[in-house]
């Protein structure tokens, strides 16, 4: 298995795959797959690449959910290794994608291989999802390929999305969830003018100070057992023209909220309006919902997941929901239980990104070990 995951890792970083652009990666995998006997199904769009790939039939479906797509190097004078000569090193693998996430695609590919190889009549459809548009919009990736399955009533039960989950040391963290993301562009309508003729302008920014710590005060809700309580943060902020003796006609806003399963994007909407009424402001708001929050509370897939890990690193892992959002937003609107589960973290979208070698061995068995918990 070592030999397997590690070179097939190696090959897909060789890949310079900055999203949405797949460089092959997908293809790669494709034919692989294709030798065990899985249907590959295509599915582009626009600019991304996205692969649907079935082994079996019937229920459960359990599916691998991962994306080929990477972030860009950055500096490449600060590289230690070039980005993308998949190096190895005293067992570290180095390169743009090692952890996040072309490792646990390697891992996940080579689990469903060996699984199969050993269960070719196995219960149930493995299924593979794959996008090449998850570090960049994220809008012509997994959430269309979610979408084209649920118009065809094509649902999934389980998933394993290959995020680098863990923390400190493998197998220490599992995610089980996600909050939610809601980001606000609000214009405050004023009126412009000279600063030494106050009276004959309206300055947005003065009208909006009683507001803005309200919006910046106000406790949304208080959390629960898996969620801490949503969270809101001015990200940017402007008005006027640069001049020292104009008053500005406008004031842009930009606010994102993270929030838990106890607010809904609804609620949070009508809440924003209901202040900027009662502070009597002219304004125009425009929302964008990155993903809603999702939960897999204890069940069969958390179980399955959790009992893997403690059988191949003795670890005991904690379940999690903290951090941003990921695909597995997209696919839990299908129903599905789905899970975060990969190597370290510490250095994803960093220079120097790295993954230790025998972390992704233990991924691919841990993922093979989560087939067996489901399907045997």
């Amino acid at each position: 298995m070592k030999h397997n995951i590690i070179s097939l890792a190696r090959e897909l970083i060789r890949r310079p795959s900055i999203s949405p652009n797949d460089q092959g990666c997908q293809q790669i995998i494709a034919e692989r797959l294709a030798k065990l006997g899985f249907q590959i199904e295509w599915m582009p769009f626009n600019d991304t690449l996205n692969l649907w790939a079935k082994h079996g039939s019937g229920s459960p479906v359990i599916a691998f959910a991962g994306h080929t797509d990477v972030v860009p190097i950055g500096d490449e004078k600060q590289w230690q290794y070039p980005a993308f000569s998949a190096q190895i090193v005293d067992d570290i693998l180095y390169g743009r994608g090692a952890a996040d996430m072309k490792g646990s695609l390697a891992a996940m590919v080579v689990a469903a291989e060996k699984f199969i190889e050993a269960n070719p009549n196995h219960q149930g459809t493995i299924a593979l999802l794959i996008t090449s548009d998850e570090e960049a919009a994220a809008k012509d990736g997994t959430v269309r390929v979610v979408d084209t399955l649920m118009a065809r009533n094509e649902l999934i039960d389980y998933c394993i999305v290959g995020e680098p989950s863990s923390s400190q040391k493998l197998g220490d963290i599992i995610k089980n969830g996600r909050r939610g993301s809601i980001t606000a562009n609000l214009y405050i309508q004023g009126i412009q003018g000279h600063v030494a003729y106050p009276h004959l302008a309206k300055n947005p920014v003065h009208k909006s100070l009683a507001f803005l710590t309200e919006l910046t005060t106000y406790q949304w809700d208080q959390g629960n057992t898996f969620f801490p309580p949503t969270s809101l943060q001015i990200a940017n902020i402007q008005a006027g023209t640069g001049s020292n003796n104009v008053i500005p006609g406008e004031l842009y806003v930009q606010f994102n909220l993270r929030y838990c399963t106890e607010m809904t994007d609804e609620l949070i909407k009508s809440k924003v309006a209901e202040m900027l009424d009662k502070h009597q402001l002219n304004y125009h708001i425009e929302w964008h919902l990155s993903g809603k929050p999702f939960l897999t509370t204890t069940g069969k897939l958390v179980d399955a997941a959790v009992d893997a890990v403690k059988k191949v690193t003795q670890n005991t892992p904690q379940l999690d929901t903290g951090g941003g959002t990921s695909d597995a937003r997209f696919i839990a609107l299908m129903g599905a239980e789905v899970v975060e589960f990969g190597p370290l973290n510490k250095s994803i979208h960093k220079v120097n990104e790295c993954v230790d070698v025998n972390d992704l061995v233990q991924c691919g068995q841990i993922y093979q070990q989560i087939l067996h918990n489901i399907l045997d």
